[in-house]
């Protein structure tokens, strides 16, 4: 359908637009000179202030019919316009830009020709098709390149290489579009002719800024694609690729830092270091690599490295606040405006001191630094004292598991050291807090059949699931307390805490009782068997210190109907038989441990919380060399049967 062509402006008000773009320009590039660093708030105030001049400027010549004497200054001034508003902190580059829509119906208008039916990708291939004047195909070209940008910000990966096809120049389309293994989008940004900058029409960022800008940002984007999707060595050729590129040093901090992540998925954790350490020496204010190069570490085993990085880390937290994402005053359009993943801020998620100063805890409870570990854990015990109750919100992938979970793994670490009255206090903290929260009765499921599991998750109700939290946090600090007391010399103390232990274990009452593999068990059931068990041989433990056997001895059966074949309380029992003088028994007993020592492979299952990493220590049976040789004296020196 033909339209009426619009009439032409008279040439003052031309020439008049032009000097207000112009003027504009300059006035922009005046307060881009008073920049250093990031955008300042004045700095800010006068980007709003041109960005409001382009838009009043824009809107005086589109009160006129579209004519194609005017058309590449209107389009030169909505370029212009649509830079500073992609550029500015608070622009939301989603869905489509109006703007652009406008601006190529207003060339389609002047060529006498509709399209408002038409969608943006088709009013492109319109446009493309019907300027031929070389002055305005350069306008057209250079929203082109806005038009990419806003696409990449959306990840509209597709639509940008498809626009880049129609971008190209006609001598350009008889050429293979890219060679065996080029990416094809990068291919044709590259090939891609700038348009040239007229001197009457000034820009206020050049196209061809904008092109490396457009380079860089496509080969970051399709490298964290390929990242995420697992596609490892294409990921790596891409992040690679855009290291070269044009951008800031915190965004080549970032690609680096993502490369170092590639690697170390792709099972290279040398190569991931050196990535890691060449984002911080871009960059130490890239926190997020110095994380994840203790992180390296440890799928290393380097205990010392890691510690040290996590320290470092820690330092560098307290001392530095988030950082607002660093700006240069003169280029509106930015990579790191470009590309805003989730993947990317899952991979730059900066952590909480506190994660930190957990994961310093952690790494040394483990590696048997008590003395380091303890001071860890009270540094965070004063940070988390307020919210016992509650999650830290921290975000997804945070190190940090449940308060009281902390306190307990505190209360392992005090024990360690010896300070067993800390211990107890610390324990007590977590019984008060939870004691609300823990219901009279509370029946769970023991295990799951597979397509159950798949329509209830984890097999248990949220709200059942947290009642059994708080339930194993409390026992478990009783637990901690009765080992504590043992370790005091209290046996009576010792045995009222295991008591309370099993008596809140009591109120868990499972659906489907039973003895069942431990890897059918669920893992919060599983966890509540081992506290048992390991209150059952505390108790049972104490009890023959005060010479009660008899009462040893059940506790002691009772832990291996839960759990049998647990060389602890195997080694308890035979050791309670024997006091009993049921000599016989505790020989068979004996032989059958020894037995399956010697052909099983202990520590099977899932491992237990390292909260209770310290009280399986303790459980362990301290004297089975001297009943070994009690043993094997009753049995004589062949080793016979026990006398009938």
């Amino acid at each position: 359908m033909k339209r009426r062509r619009g009439s032409p402006p008279e040439p003052g008000s031309l020439r008049a637009w032009a000097a207000e773009n112009k003027a504009l320009c300059c006035r922009w590039r005046a307060v881009r000179c008073l920049g250093t660093g990031g955008l300042a708030a004045r700095e800010l105030r006068q980007l709003r202030q041109r960005r409001g001049g382009f838009e009043e400027l824009l809107q005086r010549m589109q009160v006129l019919p579209a004519a194609l004497p005017t058309l590449p200054l209107e389009l030169t001034v909505l370029y212009n316009s649509l830079l500073f508003a992609m550029g500015a902190p608070d622009s939301a580059m989603e869905g489509e830009s109006e703007e652009i829509r406008q601006g190529l119906l207003r060339v389609l208008e002047a060529c006498g020709v509709c399209g408002q039916d038409l969608s943006i990708e088709e009013l492109w291939q319109k446009v493309l098709q019907e300027v031929t004047a070389e002055k305005l195909q350069e306008s057209v070209h250079r929203l082109g390149a806005l038009q990419a940008a806003w696409w990449l910000a959306a990840s509209c990966l597709g639509s940008t290489t498809s626009l880049f096809r129609l971008l190209s120049h006609p001598e350009d389309l008889g050429r293979p579009r890219c060679s065996k293994g080029e990416n094809e989008l990068l291919s044709l940004l590259k090939a891609w002719r700038v348009p040239a900058e007229r001197a009457f029409l000034p820009l206020v960022q050049s196209t061809e800024n904008l092109k490396e800008i457009l380079c860089t940002t496509a080969a970051f984007l399709q490298g964290l694609q390929e990242l995420e999707a697992g596609n490892f060595p294409t990921a790596l050729s891409l992040l690679q690729e855009a290291t070269g590129g044009f951008c800031s040093k915190n965004v080549l901090a970032q690609i680096y830092t993502c490369l170092g992540c590639c690697t170390q998925q792709m099972g290279k954790p040398q190569t991931a270091l050196q990535y890691l350490r060449r984002a911080l020496q871009v960059d130490f204010q890239c926190l997020p690599a110095l994380s994840h190069v203790a992180a390296v570490y440890h799928e290393l085993g380097e205990v010392d490295a890691e510690l040290q990085a996590l320290a470092l880390l820690y330092e560098a937290l307290g001392k530095n606040p988030p950082a607002a994402p660093s700006s240069s005053p003169d280029l509106l359009i930015r990579t790191e405006i470009l590309v805003r993943t989730p993947i990317l801020a899952s991979l730059l998620r900066r952590r909480h001191p506190s994660e930190v100063k957990y994961l310093l805890a952690q790494r040394c409870l483990q590696g048997e630094r008590v003395a380091d570990a303890v001071e860890h854990y009270l540094d965070l015990l004063a940070l988390l004292q307020e919210g016992l109750q509650q999650q830290v919100t921290l975000g997804d992938g945070s190190a940090l598991p449940r308060i009281p979970e902390v306190f307990l793994e505190a209360a392992s670490a005090l024990e360690q050291a010896g300070r067993h009255q800390d211990a107890i206090a610390v324990c007590e903290e977590v019984i008060s807090r939870t004691t609300d929260l823990v219901p009279r009765v509370l029946r769970v499921e023991e295990r799951l059949e597979q397509t159950e599991c798949l329509s209830r998750g984890a097999g248990l109700l949220s709200r059942e699931k947290e009642s059994l939290r708080c339930l194993t946090w409390r026992a478990a600090g009783y637990l901690h307390q009765g080992w504590a007391w043992a370790k005091l010399g209290e046996s009576k103390e010792a045995i009222t805490q295991f008591s309370r232990c099993l008596g809140d274990l009591l109120r868990v009452q499972l659906r489907e009782p039973g003895v069942e593999p431990a890897e059918n068990l669920l893992p919060e059931v599983e966890v509540l068997q081992k506290i048992r068990l390991l209150s059952l041989i505390g108790r049972g433990a104490q009890f023959l210190e005060l010479g009660r056997h008899k009462e040893a001895l059940l506790d002691f059966q009772h832990g291996l109907q839960i759990s049998p074949g647990d060389p602890a309380a195997a080694s308890y029992l035979v050791q309670a038989l024997w006091k009993l003088n049921r000599k016989q028994e505790a020989a068979a007993r004996w032989q059958k441990l020894s037995q399956s020592r010697a052909g099983e492979d202990e520590g099977q299952g899932r491992p237990c919380p390292l909260y209770l990493a310290s009280c399986a220590k303790q459980a362990a049976f301290p004297h089975g060399e001297a009943l070994a040789s009690s043993v094997r004296g009753y049995l004589g020196p062949a080793g016979r049967d026990p006398p009938s």
